[in-house]
């Protein structure tokens, strides 16, 4: 999460101890009236005023926060769906048509829930759970159907796939999507727990595979092959900048030493070196 929104031309900081501000700047900020609201819609529409787009987001800001205040019970971070929901906003304001007499808020819920919505679904789990429309309407209606705690019912299921359009199946396969969590590959939860196996446990160890070895050195020995035929492409000056400077691992050379050992300057000992890598490179690729 990045620590600004940044609106326009306008800077709003909403980090972790001043959303609180934030939230009181925005409160003050004043409403539009319903012809002010035309006439900033209309300049942005036809003119392409930023200064009334800069107003039209601003204006509707503390909406923003309303919404998003319904999404925190997925656990996620109020700046995080503050942030989603004005890009949410601005969206809308773009898109806005202010001769059709609705009325910038009205229009707007629609963007800013929809930002929201792709918001938790990317981040409320590791794995997606919902990728169609039917499984994204589940997502955000599944909770507040349910009347009781537990598993559905059969008279449940039926009944909230009825409400929703969806086929009881996806309402049973949803259920079960929610009722699952994340589990870490490779750690455990608490180290004491000996019961506690990783899904990283089930995963062969190739490390020591004769076969895997015996793959590893072949290609180390291959690229061994190559470099040292490449090498004798280069001139001697060149080859040996390129064998003091990396190949050496004793006593690498400065671009200095070399530049005294072949009475040059140093920029000349690097202009040489950046070549024959070059060159190197191409032959390797070859």
């Amino acid at each position: 999460m990045t620590n600004e929104l940044i609106l326009a031309n306008n800077h709003l900081p909403i980090s972790c101890g001043s959303l609180d501000a934030y939230i009181q700047k925005v409160n003050n900020i004043p409403m539009l009236t319903a012809e002010e609201e035309y006439d900033l819609g209309t300049r942005l529409q036809d003119h392409g005023d930023l200064d009334a787009a800069q107003r039209l987001v601003m204006s509707h800001l503390r909406f923003v926060v309303r919404i998003a205040r319904g999404y925190q019970g997925y656990g996620l971070a109020l700046t995080d769906l503050i942030q989603e929901g004005n890009i949410g906003l601005m969206k809308a304001v773009k898109r806005f048509k202010p001769d059709r007499q609705v009325r910038l808020v009205s229009f707007a819920v629609h963007w800013i829930k929809a930002e929201i919505h792709e918001f938790v679904l990317r981040n409320w789990r590791i794995v997606k759970i919902a990728t169609t429309k039917a499984q994204r309407k589940l997502f955000f209606n599944l909770r507040s159907s349910k009347k009781r705690l537990g598993w559905f019912s059969r008279e449940e299921v039926e009944g909230v796939a009825k409400d929703l359009g969806v086929k009881p199946e996806t309402v049973l396969q949803m259920e079960a999507r929610l009722s699952n969590y994340d589990v870490a590959f490779d750690s455990s939860p608490d180290e004491d727990d000996e019961s506690y196996i990783s899904p990283a446990t089930y995963l062969a160890n190739q490390q020591h595979d004769p076969a895997t070895q015996l793959e590893k050195d072949d290609w180390n020995q291959q690229q061994l092959q190559t470099l040292s035929e490449s090498m004798k492409d280069l001139d001697d000056r060149s080859r040996d900048i390129l064998m003091s400077r990396w190949l050496d691992d004793d006593n690498k050379a400065t671009l200095h030493e070399l530049a005294d050992k072949y009475d040059v300057s140093a920029e000349r000992i690097r202009q040489l070196e950046k070549n024959a890598m070059k060159k190197l490179k191409a032959s390797l690729l070859a």
